[in-house]
């Protein structure tokens, strides 16, 4: 008799928790857009004969039903604890944590992926530059160059990408800066390095093109706390990171202007600061085409540089060595258009790019 009470409670509790489940998803407010994770989630599909009929309705049903479930993200963080500190796997979503670091597995190094990217430097060097430009060239290791040897994990051999760009992209000067980046310069929950750790980087880089790296700056630490685009893939509670700039006096009369948008722009967009990806802070973030004016320079000197995310924090460290610097961003423009709005006679180009760029170009134009 018990044991039949005790079947008829249980059956009753799972069918009170599974109508409670379902009556959440169904009428609950659905947000449209994950924080955490920085992506549109999956909208209700329309319903339709031809959606119906071929199977286009249940698969984009069961999308919407997985992006929609109610307490997504306390379930997301329950199944990655689950995941990473009951089963013991090295990582959750492609992300892994060590030594108080959160970062993405890179592995194995794509030799062709590289020859693809030197292979677009080389067509903007044979389009557009002549004897009359100083080329550079600099690759940025990223965060597991540093941390994926102190947990045992896999990586790529990065001393084996930066010779590998080096010789493929020989029209260039290679300036190396990986001998000056440790652990401590990247944020713990986020790909990208802190500007306020980066000062010798800028300095090597200006210095290897003949421009000055001026130590006349204060640093502003935000008033808030910065998660990572790490942070929301993980789903792991991890502690934030604090944001800094780094400012100069001669930063006030200095003219942005975004190209993308016929705008002008500030150096740091402290709105930003406060969005979904604060790191967009850095010259508002992901742009093809920005140019900087600092009328106050030392003397007119122009740069070219075509760059990825790491170059929007860097490039304010080279103002004070540039009457005029221009950033390209060639994800998102395609170098065959450059010359209607660059004039690259006698300017210094640099092209700086991170390791997790060269390593997956199919995204350069």
């Amino acid at each position: 008799m018990n044991s039949k009470k005790n079947n008829i409670v249980i059956s009753f509790t799972f069918g009170i928790l599974l109508a409670t489940g379902f009556f959440l998803a169904l009428f609950a407010p659905k947000e449209g857009y994950s924080y955490s994770e920085r992506r549109k989630l999956s909208p209700l599909p329309e319903v339709s004969q031809d959606t119906l009929l071929s199977g286009r309705f249940m698969s984009d049903f069961e999308n919407y039903t997985l992006d929609n479930f109610p307490y997504r993200d306390s379930f997301r963080s329950i199944k990655a604890l689950a995941s990473t500190e009951l089963f013991h796997r090295q990582d959750n979503n492609g992300i892994y944590a060590s030594n108080g670091y959160l970062a993405a597995m890179e592995y194995p190094l794509d030799e062709s992926s590289l020859d693809y990217a030197a292979g677009r430097f080389r067509y903007i060097y044979d389009t557009y530059l002549t004897a009359g430009n100083h080329i550079y060239l600099s690759v940025i290791p990223d965060k597991n160059c540093f941390l994926a040897p102190l947990g045992g994990r896999l990586s790529i051999d990065y001393d084996e990408a930066e010779k590998h760009m080096a010789q493929k992209a020989d029209f260039a000067e290679y300036i190396t800066i990986s001998d000056l980046l440790e652990l401590d310069d990247y944020y713990r929950t986020d790909t990208h390095w802190r500007q306020e750790k980066i000062t010798d980087v800028a300095n090597r880089l200006l210095k290897g093109m003949g421009a000055a790296f001026s130590q006349d700056y204060k640093t502003e630490t935000l008033n808030q706390d910065f998660y990572g685009v790490y942070y929301g893939q993980a789903a792991l509670l991890f502690k934030p990171d604090t944001l800094c700039c780094l400012t100069w006096d001669s930063m006030e009369n200095c003219r942005v202007l975004d190209w993308q948008n016929n705008r002008q722009i500030p150096v740091y967009d402290l709105d930003r600061a406060k969005g979904v990806d604060p790191y967009e802070m850095f010259l508002s973030g992901p742009l093809s085409l920005i140019t900087i004016d600092n009328p106050k320079a030392p003397e007119e000197k122009k740069l070219v540089l075509f760059r990825d995310s790491f170059g929007s924090s860097i490039a304010p460290l080279f103002i004070g060595g540039y009457s005029q610097i221009t950033l390209v961003d060639i994800r998102y423009i395609h170098p065959g258009v450059l010359g209607k709005f660059i004039d690259f006679t006698a300017c210094d180009v640099l092209f700086l790019y991170s390791t997790l760029v060269l390593n997956n170009s199919t995204m350069i134009k």
